[in-house]
This record gives C-alpha cells, structure tokens and sequence, in this order.
C-alpha cells in the first residue's frame, strides 16, 4: 500500500516543460475547448449533452449513454441499477479498485450496497479468484487498465474468460473505464469491442482526453432511463451541464487517434529506463501508456533533486512521489500525454536517472 505523494518545495523558476500527461492547463486552455456556437442542454435535456451522449454511444456500440458530472456518480448509479435487478447486492471489484481506495465508501455508504474485494492487490484479477468466491454476487466491476498497479491489462482470453464466468453465474458486469481510450490502443480493439463483453461502461472524458471534467455511462436503453433518475436524485442534472460536454466532444475526434503513439512512447521509454540502475518498471513493458516507476531514493533526496532539474532546466518531472513500505523506495506514476510526447526517451531517462541522484 502506499501514502499520500510527497509534493515537491517551491520553487521561483516556473516549468516550461513537462514529463507528465500533457502538462497543466490553464483556464483560458479549458474555456478554448468550448466552440462559441456550442448548443446548450436544459437539465441535461438537449444541446452537446445530448450530442455528446449519441456520440459515446455509437463510439461504445450501446444503445444509449447518459452524461454525469462525475465518475464516482456515475458509476454509483450504474451498479446500483444493477444491483436493483438481483437477489444479491454484493459488488465485487479488485482490491485497488477505485471505489474501494479512492471514494470514502460511497457504495455502502451512500449507494448501501455490499461491496467485495476479489484477488490479490499485487497483481491482476484471475479466474480462480472468481470461482473461489463463494457467495452469490449482483454485479462484477472490472476495471481496464488497471491503474494502481501500474495500469496492468489481463490478456484478452483472460479477460473473456472472467466475462465468461460471470455470464454463467448471472452476475451483471460493469466496465470502469476512466482509461478505456488506452486499453483500446493497447488491445489494438475498438472502444466498442471492449464495451460489448459488458452490461454497461463508463469512461471518462478528463483522463487522458484532456476536456473538463465529466463522464458518460453506456448501456441499454431500459438501464440509461434509471440512470437518468439517479443522476437527479445524487444532485447531478445540474441547470447547464453543456461546457463539460462541449469540452469533450471537441477533444474525443482529436485525442482518440493519438493513443497507439501514447503507447508506443511508454513503450520506449520503458526500453530506455532498462538499463538505469535503481529503477523498477511496473509492468515491464508496459500494457498501457501509463506505468509506475519503482525508484530506489529516499524522500528528501527525491525532492532536493526535482527541485534542481527544475531550476536548472525548466522541467517538471513529478508533482510528487509516493512513499512505499522501504523508505529507500519511492513510487511515481508516468502517464503518457501531448507534454511527455514532446520528449525523447533518452532524455526522460536522463532526467529520472537523476532524480534517484
């Protein structure tokens, strides 16, 4: 497990490049991905939500898409629609799954539903694991990649197989995918293919697209009507919700089609950060255009030299780092995006050489 990331000291020399994602945005950035004739939605009724929701819909090959304001709410109301439709209520997920670690207990606590871990936190979700759960589950939640270790993705035979198991077992099965745009990359299969071994799916519109913030969940058309009314009793149908989905819908066209390059640079990257003594990949090689980088420093060695790289060259590797069960171990997570792209391998290895000092 893991603590909160260490942030690293002020510094007077502002960033002028950027190892991670695409780098910070400023507001006039955001406000520049709404088109000025954008169509503005009532309550979530018309305008670039309702575009936006056929737009993920045909993209993720389901009959309908609702819009929500965020994932954790969208995602709330998905299983619970499912869990509505079963004897059962028990959830099951992964134990680094996001609403297990990152939600404050929003499905039991909020939701009231009985939620399961399933696996060991060290590595991926296994079919044994599945069929040694002994009571009867109401939904399956996957998520792809999966992120907190290291945005690792099962094989494909392994992941239909899992489907397979729940299909048998009539347990419903719900996709997160907040990183669905590079498992696709990554199993070189269309967002759809991915989405059809599921009831539902959500994805996420900020990670890794770059728009405001904001989510859809896709389904069939029965499912979408109930999550519509979730979303108004969670307090999610806002007045306008059109500048989130105008955002996205200005950037799915654009970002969708750099993923494999995304995942070709983790890749090198990774080829690059092989023979640097003191740094771990996991997984090596990547699965997805996003890793963690095992490094062996301590904290304030870390900190002292982001700090110099920063103030010598203008580049900010990592906003922070991760402490681990070795204090002579720190973990950072690299995600690929339009900033790291503008960076050679060779040059980021350089820089996380570096930082380790």
């Amino acid at each position: 497990m893991t603590t909160t990331p260490h942030e690293p000291p002020a510094t007077d020399a502002p960033p002028t490049r950027f190892l991670n994602g695409d780098g910070p945005k400023s507001a006039a950035d955001l406000l520049a991905t709404i088109p000025p004739d954008t169509g503005t939605d009532m309550y979530g009724n018309g305008g670039a939500v309702e575009e936006l929701e056929q737009y993920t819909a045909e993209l993720l090959g389901k009959p309908a898409a609702v819009f929500f304001p965020s994932g954790i709410m969208g995602q709330g109301a998905a299983l619970t629609v499912h869990a509505a439709r079963h004897i059962s209520s028990t959830v099951a997920w992964h134990p680094l799954a996001h609403p297990e670690i990152h939600e404050l207990d929003t499905i039991t606590r909020l939701h009231r539903l009985t939620t399961r871990t399933v696996g060991d936190p060290t590595r991926l979700l296994r079919l044994s694991d599945l069929e040694a759960v002994p009571e009867p589950l109401a939904v399956l939640l996957l998520e792809l990649p999966q992120r907190e270790i290291g945005g690792q993705l099962p094989t494909w035979e392994k992941l239909t197989s899992q489907v397979e198991w729940a299909r048998d077992h009539e347990v419903s099965l719900h996709l997160d995918g907040a990183r669905l745009w590079e498992a696709s990359a990554a199993y070189d299969r269309s967002p759809a293919e991915i989405s059809a071994l599921f009831d539902t799916a959500y994805v996420s519109f900020y990670k890794g697209i770059g728009a405001l913030s904001g989510c859809c969940v896709v389904g069939a058309t029965d499912v979408a009507d109930e999550l519509r009314e979730w979303r108004r009793r969670l307090g999610g149908t806002l007045y306008g919700l059109w500048p989130l989905a105008a955002s996205a819908l200005a950037l799915l066209p654009e970002r969708l089609p750099e993923m494999p390059a995304r995942l070709a640079h983790a890749r090198a990257i990774a080829d690059a950060l092989r023979p640097v003594a003191g740094v771990t990949v996991v997984p090596d090689p990547p699965h997805t255009s996003m890793m963690h980088l095992l490094l062996r420093v301590d904290e304030p060695t870390f900190t002292a030299n982001a700090a110099r790289i920063l103030e010598r060259d203008g580049l900010q590797t990592f906003r922070g780092a991760q402490s681990t069960i070795d204090p002579h171990v720190m973990k950072v997570e690299l995600n690929v995006g339009r900033a790291t792209l503008q960076l050679s391998p060779d040059e980021i290895a350089a820089a996380i050489a570096e930082l380790i000092g």
